[in-house]
This record gives structure tokens, C-alpha cells and sequence, in this order.
């Protein structure tokens, strides 16, 4: 009897399978090879036929790898264990065109180096034009710590305590700023905090004032809370950490703090996040006093800090380019998203799922004006499709109420409407 094992197929045959050759272009040869050594395990042991080796493979090959792309229709704009803001297809764009060779820090009209992203960092200084100076990091929490590093290093950061943030996954402001040696000063109560009271704090110890926007809570009732006009007259620098990286005030959301508002106001630094309401990449902005700015610049710290060329690409696209998706989203009109709703609940009727159009509420979401919901509209479908869309060949994310999965259209971009359509259908 022939031993089926000798029926597998080789290594250099199930290579030269054409269908294969275009995952060795884009997943490269050894990825491959693994993938068909695996599938020769299998037909050895007999879980597989030798016949369906290169089968096996292409399905190995086939499946995504790294982060999925997903369809956000939870309702929450910026939605952080979904990858926060979603980029522009011209900021998308941009990072292809930079993933190559680029003068990221040449002045190509001289040959000489150039300042990094210098490129970005004019359109930064052009969107806010209070800054006496601009610079980028790789987030908010770095700003801040590049701030304290540069500030406060065994000195005082006067903060009250209602604004001792925690942020996500645990990590805290006050052990962010600790860690670059200053040392914290805490006025006021958790509630209420007066002008007085930062005063009385000041003293030759003191580094700078800090205010921080409480962007992933609320304190509501018997509260108070000081203005960064009155904190600018103390006499010492003043940063303002707005966070969620509204350069400028919006109309939707009269009470989120924006970078423009806080500068008029005698800010000495701003910071903000990129990834949020400005709707670009992941980094952190540092706005304000020239000098300032420049020694934040200058800092050691700032080399570990500083932001690759995808990110440099990806911001200045933000800044110049058309509306993002994230303000797109906060900016849609009601009627407009009624319209697209039924249109999709139709095209769902016609694949037999029991879809009916419902009135939803948005979130802003991702450390920005909390407790702000915005009027929104949403297919309703069966509670037990949501696990089965999370899990389909392209996740699509919802949110369960009263036992119906909402599909909530102000996060859903009109161009994935035709893969939200397939995925629900599938469900059916």
C-alpha cells in the first residue's frame, strides 16, 4: 500500500502554484512557506487531503492579518477601542505617498537638512494662528510630559483636584507628571476650586499652573471652577490641556474647550490631541509662547518623542485637506441620515432582514465633550445579529438596546454602506 503521506504535495510545487503568486508579492515568500508548511502538516496527519493543500493555503493566505479594518456604527464619533478618529481619504493618501522616500528634513532647493515636517508644522501654525509657535509629539500625554520635563523637574505643577484625569487603560495625569521629577500641588476640592485658592499655592517653587479639561467625565451639581482668563493673570505660565483637539470653537459644542478660545485667553501653551475632533493621526499639538515652544523643541526628551513621517503626512492632510470624517459625522444633518436610513432599511427588506428605522443618540466620545449627544438615526435589527456582524469578514460594530443591535448611521461613512448592507444580510 503507497503511504498517502508521499501523496503530499512539495514545498517548490505548491510554490509554483500560480493563484499564490500574488500573496508572495504582498505577503512575501516566507510568510508563504509557512502557510503551505502548515498545510503539509495537516495532509500528513490526515486532517487534509493531499488535494487540498494549495486550497488550504489560499484560505491561510486570505485571512487578514494586524488591525481589521471595521465599520463603526456604535454611534460614538471617536471611539477609542475602534481606532479613535477615522482618516481622510486625503490623509489616507498622504501616508501612501510618504511610505517611500520623502524630504521629511531636506530642503530640496538647497540640499542642506531642514527642519522635520516643517511642512506640517506651517499648516498647524496656519490653523491656529494665535500660536506664537507650533510642535508636534506623539500624543497628548507626551505633550504633557515634554511640558513637565521641560517646566518642572523638581518643582511644583499647581492643578486643582478636580482635574486629576484618569485617562485610559489605567494611566493616570498626576503619575504622568510625577514621573518627570515635579512634584504636585493640589488646590481646592474635588467640586469646587477658586482663583484663591491656585493664588494662595503660588510661590518660588512653582512651575507652571495647569488646567486640565475633565474630557472623559462630568462634575455636575455645587461646582466651580476657574476661568483660564483669571489663571492667566497669576504671574506664572499657564498650560491648558483642552485635549480633545478642537483648534476652534463649534457651535454644536459651545462648552468643549478649543485651542484658539484658551490662547486669546492668555494661555501660555496649549495642548491637544490629534486623533480626536481634529479628526487626524495620533499625536499630541503643543500651541503657545514661541520661546516656550522652541525649549519644548529643543528638550532631549523631544527626540523620543517625536512623530514619524506617516503621522507628519497624515496631519498636514487633515489641516489643508477637505472636512474629516469625524466632523463630517458631527456635522450631518438629521434629515440627510433619515434619508440614507431607509434607503438602507429597503435594500436590508429585500434580503429578508427585519430592519425597521429608529431615532438613536450619538456620543461625541474619545475624551471630548462629555455628556454631549447629538440626534442621530439608526436601523434597528435582531440583538442576536450583533456578535454574528462582530465576527463577519468585515466586523461591523453596534451597539445593543432593549434587546435590538442599533446600527447607528451618524458613524456610518455612506461608502460602507454597501458592506454594511452585505454583513446584515449574511446575518439573516
Amino acid at each position: 500500500m503507497t503511504d498517502a503521506r508521499r501523496a503530499v504535495p512539495g514545498t517548490d510545487k505548491v510554490l509554483a502554484d500560480p493563484r499564490l503568486a500574488p500573496y508572495l508579492e504582498t505577503r512575501g515568500r516566507d510568510a508563504v512557506k509557512r502557510a503551505i508548511h502548515a498545510a503539509q502538516g495537516r495532509a500528513r496527519t490526515g486532517v487534509l487531503a493531499p488535494d487540498d493543500v494549495v486550497t488550504a493555503v489560499l484560505d491561510d493566505l486570505a485571512q487578514p492579518t494586524g488591525a481589521r479594518p471595521v465599520i463603526n456604527a456604535t454611534g460614538v464619533l471617536v471611539h477609542t477601542n475602534l481606532g479613535r478618529a477615522p482618516l481622510s481619504a486625503a490623509a489616507v493618501t498622504a501616508i501612501q505617498d510618504a511610505a517611500g522616500t520623502t524630504d521629511v528634513e531636506l530642503d530640496l532647493a538647497t540640499g542642506k537638512r531642514a527642519r522635520r515636517g516643517r511642512d506640517t508644522v506651517a499648516a498647524l501654525a496656519d490653523a491656529v494662528p494665535d500660536a506664537g509657535g507650533v510642535h508636534v509629539v506623539n500624543n497628548n500625554a507626551a505633550a504633557l510630559l515634554l511640558t513637565a520635563l521641560t517646566l518642572a523637574p523638581g518643582k511644583e505643577i499647581v492643578l486643582s483636584r478636580g482635574e486629576l484625569v484618569e485617562i485610559g487603560d489605567g494611566f493616570r495625569i498626576p503619575d504622568l507628571l510625577t514621573s518627570a521629577g515635579a512634584r504636585l500641588r493640589e488646590v481646592g476640592t474635588t467640586n469646587r476650586t477658586t482663583v484663591a485658592d491656585y493664588a494662595g499655592a503660588i510661590g518660588p517653587d512653582t512651575g507652571f499652573v495647569l488646567k486640565i479639561h475633565p474630557s472623559n467625565f462630568l462634575v455636575t451639581g455645587f461646582t466651580a471652577s476657574v476661568p483660564t482668563s483669571e489663571l492667566a493673570e497669576l504671574g506664572v505660565p499657564l498650560v491648558v490641556d483642552i485635549g480633545s483637539g478642537l483648534l476652534r470653537p463649534h457651535p454644536l459644542l459651545p462648552d468643549e474647550p478649543d485651542a484658539a478660545t484658551a490662547l486669546r485667553d492668555g494661555a501660555t501653551l496649549v495642548t491637544a490631541s490629534g486623533d480626536k475632533l481634529l479628526g487626524g493621526p495620533q499625536a499630541g499639538l503643543l500651541l503657545g509662547d514661541a520661546d516656550l515652544v522652541e525649549r519644548l523643541r529643543r528638550h532631549p526628551a523631544a527626540r523620543a518623542m517625536r512623530v514619524d513621517k506617516l503621522t507628519l503626512a497624515a496631519l498636514e492632510a487633515t489641516l489643508r485637506g477637505p472636512e474629516p470624517p469625524v466632523l463630517a459625522a458631527l456635522n450631518a444633518e438629521l434629515p440627510a441620515l433619515e434619508q440614507r436610513a431607509q434607503a438602507l432599511m429597503d435594500r436590508l427588506w429585500e434580503h429578508g432582514v427585519p430592519a425597521a428605522v429608529v431615532p438613536s443618540r450619538a456620543a461625541v466620545g474619545g475624551g471630548g465633550a462629555p455628556g454631549v449627544t447629538l440626534p442621530s438615526v439608526a436601523i434597528a435589527v435582531p440583538a442576536h445579529y450583533a456578535p454574528l456582524l462582530r465576527m463577519g469578514a468585515i466586523p461591523v460594530v453596534g451597539r445593543v438596546e432593549q434587546g435590538r443591535c442599533l446600527l447607528d448611521l451618524r458613524t456610518i461613512r455612506s461608502e460602507q454602506e454597501d458592506a454594511l448592507v452585505a454583513a446584515v444580510a449574511a446575518c439573516a
